[in-house]
């Protein structure tokens, strides 16, 4: 009867053992909102700023992912992941994915990149991203996805109705706008419509011109044009100067006098950084933020930038015009005054030099506190082949969202990932589930059943 007994037990016991582990997989599995992310670098972990944007998202959003034979698995994984982050935290959202080569109608109706891409759509709004804009590669294996700050700049931008035009001047060699295609994108993306403007051409600045744009000039304005952007800027015109080294910089008397309405004075001199450091030259600054809501959050994020042949500032005070040092070197800076010298591939630290530390940027308003002029000491950071690093690209649209007054823009930190992860697939994740759920439970109860067997007959 003692047998019996322990017998019974023993089964009734392995019966509960079972029973609350497939209650708890089921609970578990139900329970979609709680996870823990024990990724390296917190893979399925989303920002404050997207977890309040969808929070407060209250119209329906569709999501999707367009990606053919041509679309990289990486990106095409990395892009549903973070999508499925978002579906699970705001139920308005609503994902779909469409292969552009077996679903040619559907994709016809959108603007698609066979290499892969999302399209956010809400009512009549819409945007459209690009796989590869969420990409960049920072070595062989390793790769800087910043898919969450777009997508999440995307929701945002979904209530704004009213494009903001600028135009970026030509006609001064300054770096042309297929050189610096993402910083442009990002700004589409993020409301502005982007032109260019040859003033010889034109003969005027149109009227719904918001910002001009120099970018990198390697001559100096004509009188002509001097006097039309004195015009332009007399009135509500906004300016964005970045300025690169160039030989004839010397000889500048426009630009000059351009920047000398704002009391800013470019010092004819480049900054140099003999620091010893075996990932940028003396010729490349990191420069050190100054107080200001355009370099907060980047400061907040430990995002740096970078900027190579990069001209000394100075400003004077002006009544109507204050301005803000946002940009500067370390004391341990110089710059260079002797440029045929630099020109000619050498610099060494002189008397007549400039001592550090060096203001590169500068911000000016109005003395109604309204934004007025951006200007920089360099522009190469701008370019397609850099504006990927650290926080080139959040600086490049945190500065001109603070001279257009957007209050709302997003600046989240890119993940760094290796190109191959371990992936489990769809029939790999079924026998784990069948092996946690099934195989064990079975072969637990078989062996506490033979346990019991061979106990009783003894």
């Amino acid at each position: 009867m003692n047998k019996w007994i322990r017998g019974t037990n023993a089964v009734v016991l392995s019966l509960a053992v079972i029973g609350i582990f497939i209650v708890l997989t089921i609970f578990l599995n139900s329970t979609k909102s709680l996870q823990v992310d024990l990724t390296q670098n917190k893979q399925f972990t989303l920002s404050e700023q997207t977890l309040q944007t969808l929070k407060t998202l209250d119209k329906d959003v569709h999501l999707m992912a367009f990606t053919s034979s041509q679309t990289p698995e990486v990106m095409n994984r990395e892009i549903v992941d973070i999508v499925q982050e978002y579906k699970k935290r705001n139920s308005k959202i609503v994902f779909d994915q469409y292969n552009i080569e077996s679903q040619p109608e559907i994709a016809a109706k959108y603007e698609i990149d066979p290499a892969g891409t999302l399209v956010v759509e809400s009512g009549t709004q819409k945007k459209t991203l690009y796989f590869y804009d969420m990409f960049q590669s920072t070595s062989e294996t390793d790769y800087q996805f910043n898919g969450e700050q777009k997508l999440t700049q995307a929701l945002i931008n979904l209530n704004v109705k009213d494009k903001t035009k600028v135009y970026f001047l030509s006609g001064h060699n300054e770096t042309p706008l297929n050189q610096m295609t993402l910083w442009r994108t990002g700004l589409e993306e993020q409301n502005y419509e982007v032109g260019e403007l040859n003033l010889l051409r034109e003969g005027k600045i149109p009227d719904d011109a918001q910002a001009l744009f120099i970018i990198g000039a390697q001559s100096d304005l004509s009188d002509a044009e001097m006097t039309l952007m004195k015009e332009y800027l007399n009135g509500k015109g906004k300016l964005y100067v970045a300025l690169n080294y160039s030989e004839q910089m010397a000889k500048w008397k426009n630009i000059d006098a351009l920047l000398g309405l704002y009391g800013i004075k470019e010092n004819k001199a480049i900054a140099i950084d003999p620091k010893n450091s075996r990932l940028v030259s003396p010729l490349t600054i990191i420069p050190e933020y100054g107080f200001h809501d355009i370099t907060s959050k980047l400061q907040n994020s430990n995002l740096l930038m970078s900027m190579t042949l990069a001209i000394a500032l100075d400003a004077q005070p002006v009544a109507d015009y204050p301005s803000t040092m946002i940009l500067k070197t370390t004391d341990q800076a110089y710059g260079e005054t002797n440029l045929e010298q630099l020109a000619k591939g050498g610099t060494t630290k002189e008397d007549s030099d400039i001592k550090g530390p060096l203001n590169l940027g500068y911000v000016v308003e109005t003395k109604d506190k309204k934004p007025k002029a951006v200007v920089l000491g360099g522009s190469t950071f701008l370019r397609d082949d850099v504006i990927g690093l650290q926080g080139n690209r959040d600086f490049a649209l945190n500065s001109v969202g603070w001279l257009q007054e957007q209050k709302d823009q997003v600046t989240i930190r890119p993940r760094e990932n290796q190109m191959q992860r371990a992936m489990v697939t769809g029939g790999q994740a079924q026998w784990i589930f069948y092996g946690t759920v099934l195989l064990f439970p079975l072969l637990f109860l078989i062996v506490g059943g033979t346990i019991w067997w061979r106990r009783r007959r003894g």
